[in-house]
This record gives structure tokens, C-alpha cells and sequence, in this order.
């Protein structure tokens, strides 16, 4: 077990990591709920943005905030328990923006649809967090792997499939995209989750000292 720190809160940390969880949770609900409020929505071929752009927005940009809190949130609980050196720090600063961009993708309320009024950075937005769900589980799962052995390795699988997966979304067919969108969310969701499994023990561990 890593050498504690007596300025971690184990308390805080706790309450960090479950929050962690209700985004993932947020984005998931929120995905399911937008596709039953918008008529005639096909959840293969239409994407998470077109239902933040159509009838059900409202309910697809409180599960787009939710899911920015979830990953401030990570990132706090990842500078409370610092699991080491400067790759943690690259992974915390790297969830942090991550959460910024979302909450950009969601006040924006533009998606690269074609829109002409303004400056259209929906797929600058998307590209960088592409980045940021590539650097997150390389750059921290060396020290999640000192709290859970097993995070390790599963942080390191997902990023790969993630670096894979999600440069093919780019040239996907539109009526498959929309499918093929989620699957990348479940991923995303799956690194966050596994981050706030290692929040929750390493609590564990600081409460008993």
C-alpha cells in the first residue's frame, strides 16, 4: 500500500469520487431520457449532438453539465490523493479540461452541423477531447495501479481501445454514427468509473490510517 498523506481527506475524497460516478451516471440517463423526448430520434444513425441541438436539448445539456461536474470532480479527488509524479498531474489537469470542454460543447449549443452563423468550433472541441480520453488513462494509470493492482492494466486496455476507437468516428458513415458515438461514451464513462473506484479505496485506505 503507497505511504499515506496526512493532507488527504479521506471524507472529501469520498464525496469527490461519488460525484465522479453520478456524472457518468448523469451522461448516461440523459443520453436514454433525450432519445424518449425527441419524435422520431434513431439512436444508430443520430448523434449525442443532434439530440443536444433538437427538441430534448434542455435534457441533453443538464446530462452533458452533469457529466463536466463528474470529471472536475475526478480531477479535484486526483490532486487530493497526488498517486504520483508528473504524469498524475498531466491526468488530472487533462480531466479538468476535459470537463471545460464539455461544458463548451454544451453552452455552445453548435455542432458542426453545417452552421454558418459565427465561428464553428465543434470539431476542435471534439478533437480535443479525443486527446484528453487518450492522455487521461495513459498518463494515470500507473498510479492507479498502487492503490488497485488491476487499474493498471484495465486504465492502459481502454485507453488503447479509446486511441483506436475513436480516430474512426471521424470517417464513419452518418447512419452509423450515432451508435457508434455512445460506444465511445460507455468507454469514456468506463475510465472515469475505474478512477473512482481507486478515489473510493484509496479513502478507505486514508481513513485507516
Amino acid at each position: 500500500m503507497p505511504q499515506l498523506k496526512s493532507d488527504e481527506r479521506p471524507t472529501l475524497l469520498r464525496l469527490l469520487a461519488c460525484l465522479a460516478l453520478a456524472g457518468c451516471l448523469s451522461l448516461i440517463v440523459g443520453t436514454v431520457a433525450g432519445q424518449s423526448v425527441v419524435p422520431d430520434h434513431d439512436w444508430i444513425a443520430d448523434t449525442i449532438s443532434d439530440l443536444a441541438a433538437g427538441p430534448g436539448e434542455i435534457v441533453m445539456d443538464v446530462a452533458l453539465y452533469g457529466f463536466a461536474a463528474g470529471l472536475f470532480a475526478a480531477a479535484m479527488a486526483a490532486s487530493n490523493a497526488h498517486l504520483g509524479g508528473r504524469r498524475w498531474s498531466v491526468g488530472l489537469i487533462s480531466l479538468a479540461l476535459a470537463g471545460a470542454l464539455v461544458i463548451i460543447v454544451g453552452a455552445r449549443n453548435e455542432y458542426g452541423d453545417n452552421d454558418s452563423d459565427g465561428i464553428v468550433i465543434h470539431a476542435y472541441l471534439v478533437y480535443g477531447l479525443g486527446l484528453a480520453f487518450t492522455v487521461i488513462p495513459y498518463s494515470m494509470a500507473p498510479g492507479a495501479g498502487r492503490v488497485h493492482r488491476w487499474a493498471k492494466p484495465t486504465l492502459y486496455a481502454l485507453g488503447t481501445i479509446w486511441l483506436i476507437a475513436a480516430p474512426i468516428f471521424l470517417v464513419l458513415p452518418t447512419d452509423v454514427d450515432g451508435a457508434y458515438e455512445r460506444g465511445l461514451g460507455l468507454i469514456a464513462c468506463a475510465i472515469i468509473l475505474v478512477l473512482a473506484r481507486v478515489f473510493l479505496t484509496r479513502a478507505r485506505q486514508t481513513a485507516s490510517g
